[in-house]
């Protein structure tokens, strides 16, 4: 059974997702809305993390020793600045808010065939967060995207 690959692949997503939500919020902190709205789902992110908990415990986690490099997402380091810094920072929490997303997807898919009520309970109240962190994020950026792109610094 390969679960344990995706249950790894989820738990360190989404401490990474968390990780980077708090770096951009205090990269960008004189934007109100990110930086609480960033601490915020950082803490849902954590949140996702400790419910997976007890189904790591039950199935276990691992990671693929043959192809590491295509079952991991760096966090961000460093915030860029400005305008169009925010808007390349909220891109890059979309990536990996994705990334979680559709491994949410396949978990759900396999706890759909285990019959595992506790599993399929988890998955679907975090893949709707993470469906609105995705939400959010894309707002975010539409809304960014007009002074970053055309107004002049």
């Amino acid at each position: 059974m390969k679960l344990p690959v995706y249950l790894g692949l989820l738990h360190t997503s989404e401490r990474t997702l968390a990780e980077s939500f708090r770096q951009v919020a205090e990269g960008h902190g004189a934007e109100p809305d990110v930086y609480y709205l960033c601490h915020s789902l950082a803490e849902q992110c954590e949140a996702h993390e400790q419910a997976l908990s007890p189904i790591v415990d039950r199935y276990g986690e691992t990671q693929e020793i043959d192809e590491p490099e295509r079952l991991h997402a760096d966090r961000l380091s460093t915030t860029r600045s400005g305008p169009v810094g925010l808007l390349r920072d909220l891109q890059d929490l979309y990536l990996l808010a994705s990334l979680v997303d559709i491994t949410w997807t396949a978990v759900k898919q396999a706890a759909q065939g285990l019959r595992d009520a506790e599993l399929i309970d988890v998955v679907q109240r975090c893949e709707g967060e993470t469906a609105t962190q995705l939400k959010w994020l894309s707002t975010r950026m539409k809304q960014a995207a007009p002074q970053a792109l055309i107004v002049a610094e």
